[in-house]
């Protein structure tokens, strides 16, 4: 069994700072981490493969320092990992990154494809169901539970909003993990050593280009564009009153509802 693990580098979420110019995350000088969704991913394909008997290939689009995300996941017990990388990719927004990863994974062959529900950085949640709409695969969102069933088919347990389903999904297919679902290992010493003697497999986009449209890549290629970043900013304390009846508390309520046009 094949299992593919998508996996995200993103910035410690303590420490954000927005460039009012392009409208991005500053990522130089803060701390990365692997998002947490993904890290579940990581620990589900983990079990899977300890359980089954599976190869585990963690793959990872980004800038070349998120070498040290892949690495890490190495150190969890993965088999081998794949960067794609390269400067014709940066920008990209959810579909642009769909789109690319898509070509790299249908090159390296899968059975299964997990990745996080969503990102940190950017709490879209489309990452993973459009990447299953590039490979042309069913796909399964909010997983709590990964088990194999018969017949090359896998049953997830799916969280809904008022309570959980249970579905069967042939393979191949893509299924996104909940970050509260498994909690991940931590890394080993003798994986820690082993991760740092083993390559990690960078794709360009002379590797893939033969498989990508490069009008739809990075972002050039990206039909969504950020307008404007913002940090909220902070309520007033507001006006306190005291020492009214409830017939004068309710003419000054309504009194400031009609300045603020509610009523």
């Amino acid at each position: 069994m094949r299992i593919i693990v998508c996996i995200k580098q993103v910035p410690d979420t303590t420490d954000i700072r927005l460039d009012a110019k392009t409208n991005t995350l500053i990522r130089e000088g803060v701390a990365s981490i692997i998002n947490p969704d993904d890290k579940s991913a990581l620990e589900t394909a983990l079990r899977l493969k300890e359980l089954n008997g599976a190869h585990v290939t963690v793959v990872c689009m980004g800038p070349p320092q998120a070498s040290m995300a892949l690495r890490e996941a190495l150190a969890m017990g993965c088999d081998d990992a794949v960067l794609i990388s390269g400067r014709e990719f940066s920008g990209s927004d959810t579909y642009a990154t769909a789109y690319t990863l898509g070509a790299g994974v249908r090159t390296l062959g899968f059975d299964l494809v997990l990745t996080g529900r969503q990102a940190i950085d950017g709490d879209t949640a489309q990452v993973g169901p459009q990447l299953a709409e590039q490979l042309h695969i069913p796909q399964v969102s909010y997983a709590e539970e990964i088990t194999l069933g018969e017949d090359d088919s896998i049953i997830v347990k799916r969280k809904t909003d008022d309570g959980s389903q249970l579905i069967r999904v042939k393979q191949p297919c893509l299924i996104t993990v909940l970050s509260e679902s498994v909690v991940p290992r931590y890394m080993t010493v003798h994986g820690t050593v082993d991760a740092f003697t083993k390559d990690i497999r960078v794709m360009s986009f002379d590797d893939l280009k033969d498989s990508l449209n490069p009008d739809w890549i990075g972002l050039n290629g990206s039909p969504t564009k950020v307008v404007k970043t913002y940090v909220k900013s902070g309520k007033s304390s507001g006006e306190k009153m005291t020492n009214l009846t409830p017939d004068e508390a309710v003419s000054i309520i309504l009194e400031k509802l009609c300045e603020i046009h509610l009523i």
